[in-house]
């Protein structure tokens, strides 16, 4: 299992989401749950992402909306983790 660490874009994204659309929440809770024990489960459709963000990874909430992630070492343990970039709308994370 990986930790999750929440950059302070991700949280400002998530709270405007999930106020926004508030069914979303415990949908996006299961994600990050998937996410952190098996980052590549076929259910996430998580793929890396080309270009200006080939750094980044991307995995589906819903049709429409996406999680935007990239692996990083955490310099004290020296374990991989996942940091959480952003989320919302394909055409507000793209």
């Amino acid at each position: 299992m990986k930790n999750l660490v929440w950059s302070q874009a991700f949280i400002r994204a998530f709270k405007r989401l999930v106020r926004q659309n508030p069914q979303l929440r415990p949908q996006i809770e299961q994600i990050l749950k998937q996410l952190a024990e098996e980052p590549f489960h076929p259910s996430l459709h998580t793929h890396k992402l080309k270009g200006d963000l080939s750094e980044r990874w991307a995995c589906s909430i819903d049709y429409s909306n996406r999680i935007l992630f990239k692996f990083v070492n955490n310099p004290d343990s020296d374990e991989e983790e996942i940091l959480l970039l952003t989320l919302g709308s394909h055409d507000v994370v793209y």
